[in-house]
């Protein structure tokens, strides 16, 4: 590879504060607004024109499918976005609009249904976008859009800001306290963090959703409930989730490749979200493909250009072999790749497969998260009630001062990432990190000085559940 020598720059400050978060996604958001609502000035960074991340631009509205009648919640603001959206008519659930009296039956003895209502709401991913923007302006953070963070300040190993390009060119934004939730560790990666990455063939599949619209639901649900797919169909469980309802729907996609209509080599599984009464689903998540390094650019562009390539396979398949399709149409595709693995932080703690299999509590928790792994053709349901703690040690990189890393890009094995991937957990390693930067500034020490005690009796306050 060919190098070029740039001229050193004088690169203006365009903006100083006390917690600068960088990513607005579902850990970001919660890292920013639990900062904020506990008095430190905050800003948050992000790259696109809209907040919410994985939500908004990978159009997953299922922020919390994994709950069950008797599923132990983190609580806190995970949970806030649900109620919040609800209250504004921003979320539905697929189960609250299913009428077949056995269908409820069944769905009530698994636990997705308790007196006949759901356990779960499915954010609406458009309108969340307005939500984000009212909840960041509620709590009076300083938000700044299309912005990427491109390097870091540093004084000596301590993070001290971040270098950013935009329309308005190369700027830096200083700050006491840096929380990374750029889902691949970016900025712990241009501090000189260590870090982990499986090979790229062992990298978790990237995915492009789409949604149609034109659907004659009741016939698609009829079809549904006579074809009845289950969590057995496409992961290893622990023997009580195998017969559960889910949405996972192959047979059109099968019957297309039989024809010669999809290539052998590409597959098509698909988990379809909510359903609207115009006719529409939301978001089919049934683009998976392995392969991909979503830290390198090249990759990025390859897999969004074969991913929208398998959406018009996907419709067309849909349209020809799915009763209530004929006259379907695509509504929507995804306008960012959803990622689910790159960077992992090593970190002063690193999570592990019996931790989040075994119920694993610690000192430093910073929330806990139900037992739901969802990752490498495995699938634990938290159906029982079982949970494990979130450590804040996981959030904690190695040789950088004054950073914590939140979300995808925590510190554990391959496992562990099966659960910690999940938006439910991100938002509890989020909201712990927002709340550690602002005791660390108002107690004037490190992260790795700050007294665990005292965050974690904020955290109570702000309704999370860590013990």
């Amino acid at each position: 590879m060919k190098n070029i020598e740039e001229p050193s720059r004088s690169t203006p400050v365009m903006a100083e504060t006390n917690v600068l978060v960088v990513g607005g996604g579902p850990a970001g958001l919660c890292a920013a607004i639990a900062a904020a609502r506990e008095g430190a000035d905050t800003m948050l960074v992000e790259r696109y024109g809209c907040f919410g991340g994985v939500i908004t631009q990978a159009m997953i509205g299922t922020i919390s499918w994994y709950r069950y009648a008797k599923t132990v919640d983190a609580g806190g603001i995970g949970v806030e976005f649900e109620i919040r959206a609800k209250e504004m008519d921003a979320s539905s659930n697929i189960m609250g609009n299913i009428k077949n009296p056995e269908m409820v039956a069944e769905l009530e003895a698994e636990g997705l249904m308790v007196d006949g209502k759901p356990t779960y709401e499915v954010l609406d991913t458009e309108k969340f976008k307005y939500l984000a923007d009212v909840m960041v302006e509620e709590a009076g953070i300083k938000p700044l859009l299309h912005c990427s963070a491109v390097d870091v300040v540093m004084d000596g190993n301590t993070i001290i800001g971040i270098v950013t390009e935009s329309k308005s060119g190369r700027q830096a934004i200083l700050a006491k306290r840096v929380i990374d939730a750029t889902g691949d560790a970016d900025i712990a990666n241009y501090a000189g963090a260590p870090f982990r990455k499986s090979p790229k063939n062992e990298l978790m599949e990237v995915t492009v959703n789409f949604g149609c619209s034109g659907i004659n639901i009741g016939k698609f649900l009829m079809y549904v409930y006579l074809n009845r797919s289950k969590f057995g169909d496409w992961g290893e469980g622990t023997g009580k989730e195998e017969e559960f309802f889910t949405t996972y729907l192959t047979e059109p996609f099968k019957k297309a490749q039989e024809a010669g209509e999809i290539p052998q080599d590409v597959v098509i599984e698909s988990y379809w979200g909510n359903y609207t009464d115009a006719g529409e689903i939301t978001s089919f998540n049934g683009i998976h493909m392995h392969g991909f390094d979503c830290t390198d650019v090249w990759d990025l562009t390859k897999a969004e250009i074969e991913g929208r390539k398998r959406v018009i396979m996907a419709v067309k398949a849909l349209k020809k072999y799915t009763p209530g399709f004929k006259k379907a149409r695509l509504r929507s595709i995804s306008s960012s790749l959803g990622t689910r693995e790159s960077r992992k932080i090593i970190g002063a703690y690193i999570l592990t497969e019996d931790d989040v299999r075994n119920e694993a509590r610690f000192e430093d928790s910073i929330g806990i998260c139900p037992e739901f792994i969802d990752g490498y053709g495995l699938v634990i349901l938290p159906t029982t009630g079982r949970y494990f703690h979130v450590p804040y040690g996981i959030m904690l990189p190695q040789k950088v001062e004054n950073l914590l890393v939140v979300g995808r890009c925590v510190a554990g094995d391959k496992i562990s990432h099966a659960a910690t991937r999940q938006m439910a957990s991100c938002t509890v390693t989020g909201q712990g990190a927002g709340i550690a930067a602002a005791v660390s500034i108002k107690d004037d020490v490190t992260f790795r000085q700050v007294h665990i005690s005292k965050v974690q009796e904020v955290l109570k306050k702000q309704g999370v559940k860590i013990e």
